[in-house]
């Protein structure tokens, strides 16, 4: 206990000027000249001192609202392994508005249990390629985050370098873009990337299998929707359409699925990036990032396996934090670097995949520019709220055409069901008629079979219709309303990029 201070006395009557006291934690500044030298007033040597006092304070507001300390991320950065990806590097890009990362995925296993390979699928050996490659760029205000996909199979062109492992020096020459990490590491990497779209990384960030898994497992799982069944053999990927929290091994199946659809490796892009979509929505939306003791222990596990150029350190991960205190799945958006030809066939290297030239140029243009890349929302309408809550469909119901009929004798009903399907986006007549049979009880759905697809996703919006095939029906699906009808159900599409750059934001992605 601090003993009680004695009365003040009255202070004495001065007959010399007072003497002037340092600022807090300083020297005495002295005013005038010494040794015929002059020497900065109190006055202006204070002003920065307090200014930076100042910033210092709001800082701390800052970082004590989105409970994330200095102390704890300082913790962290010792476990981060370490890379020097812009080692020697000249001629680089300009630096833009905003901080742009280079997020790559690896193919790295080592550290993976046999259990785990054969569960997973994860044997065979490494090609200590890139299998994930994405640019991230966080906006200079802090408020958006734009990430775009680039191909593994991209069409790229390699800088002259000398081989990281033999040492030979080797003149610019073709590949495939994810064979510039097994040539020359993370720098070949990020001098490919650079030489490609004309932006420059400021940052490197680096997992492989095992740090995806566990960043999964750290948060909980991750909760993915799919309007259809999805199954992969090479993969082992088995999801039934609906629902479902991925731990780490079924989250690393579903990300890197490449025989799911048609879309093969773009169609993987498309997962990937609606999979960070859900996992930003878990990491804001349970506490991770608000509750210093959690956040420590996610990142712990986290950046224990992760590597990173050596300027993303304590002060960049805090400003990332801060960043995504106030991030939501809407926050971010996600798309792929515009293809010219998917199937760019190349002597010795086989089958790439060729960017359009004018629409990633201009792409990588609004990166550089700080721009958004999704075109701006309206505001949302009455009932917007129910529709956030739509049904996931393979099918967007844009796309869909219908002809609507009254199975009933009840008035009105036939132009109910057009004007429901119609407000859900499907591509209705808006001309329903009387159908031949009058007592319909239960609404049937007509099709023909090679538009199945676009059938169940039209039998979503109906819940409880039957759905029959009528062989040579067309493109337009048939609805007769019969006496079970209540409402149409909303309804939205899986993946529905707008845009000239074909974005999703990602509210558009994660679960309803």
């Amino acid at each position: 206990m601090t003993a009680p201070r004695p009365p003040q006395r009255p202070p004495r009557p001065r007959t010399t000027p007072p003497r002037r006291r340092p600022p807090q934690g300083g020297r005495p500044v002295r005013s005038g000249k010494q040794d015929g030298r002059p020497v900065r007033s109190r006055k202006q040597d204070e002003r920065p001192r307090w200014g930076m006092r100042v910033a210092t304070g709001l800082s701390v507001l800052v970082l004590g609202a989105g409970g994330i300390g200095h102390a704890v991320v300082s913790s962290l950065e010792g476990g981060i392994g370490r890379v020097d990806p812009f080692k020697d590097m000249k001629n680089r890009p300009q630096s833009g508005h905003g901080t742009n990362l280079l997020l790559v995925g690896t193919d790295g296993r080592d550290t993976i249990t046999k259990a785990e390979k054969q569960k997973y699928k994860l044997g065979g050996a490494p090609c200590h390629c890139t299998d994930t490659i994405m640019l991230v760029h966080l906006s200079a205000d802090k408020q958006r985050a734009s990430v775009v996909s680039l191909p593994r199979d991209s069409y790229a062109e390699i800088p002259a370098h000398t081989d990281r492992t033999t040492g030979k020096k080797h003149n610019s020459h073709p590949v495939k873009l994810n064979a510039a990490y097994a040539e020359g590491g993370p720098t070949l990497t990020v001098r490919t990337v650079e030489h490609m779209t004309g932006v420059k990384v400021d940052h490197y960030l680096e997992v492989d299998f095992t740090s995806f898994m566990k960043t999964v497992d750290a948060v909980g799982g991750v909760q993915i929707c799919t309007a259809r069944p999805m199954k992969d053999s090479y993969t082992g990927l088995d999801l039934p359409a609906g629902t479902h929290r991925l731990d780490g091994g079924r989250a690393l199946q579903y990300v890197r699925s490449r025989h799911v659809d048609v879309g093969s490796d773009l169609g993987r892009m498309q997962r990937q990036q609606k999979f960070m979509a859900a996992l930003v929505k878990e990491a804001t939306s349970n506490g991770v990032l608000l509750n210093p003791v959690r956040f420590q222990q996610v990142s712990a596990s986290v950046l224990g396996s992760v590597r990173a150029d050596e300027g993303f350190g304590t002060e960049q991960m805090l400003e990332l934090g801060k960043a995504m205190k106030d991030f939501s799945p809407a926050s971010s958006e996600f798309t792929s670097v515009p293809i010219g030809n998917p199937s760019f066939p190349v002597k010795g290297i086989g089958s790439t995949v060729q960017w359009d030239a004018a629409k990633s140029k201009k792409l990588f243009q609004a990166l550089r520019e700080d721009k958004p890349l999704a075109p701006a929302k309206p505001k949302p309408a009455a009932g917007a709220a129910k529709k956030a809550q739509a049904t996931l469909v393979d099918v967007a119901p844009e796309e869909i055409r219908v002809q609507v009929y009254n199975g009933t004798p009840k008035d009105g009903l036939g132009k109910d069901v057009d004007a429901g399907l119609r407000a859900t986006g499907f591509n209705t007549t808006d001309a329903p008629l009387n159908g031949k049979l009058r007592d319909l009880a239960r609404t049937l759905v007509t099709y023909d079979p090679r538009w199945d697809r676009s059938a169940k996703s039209l039998a979503a919006a109906l819940p409880g219709s039957e759905l029959k095939a009528v062989q040579g029906q067309g493109a337009t699906m048939e609805v007769t309303a019969g006496s079970d009808f209540t409402k149409v159900r909303p309804v939205r599409a899986e993946n529905k990029q707008t845009g000239e750059f074909a974005t999703v934001t990602g509210d558009e992605v994660v679960c309803p």
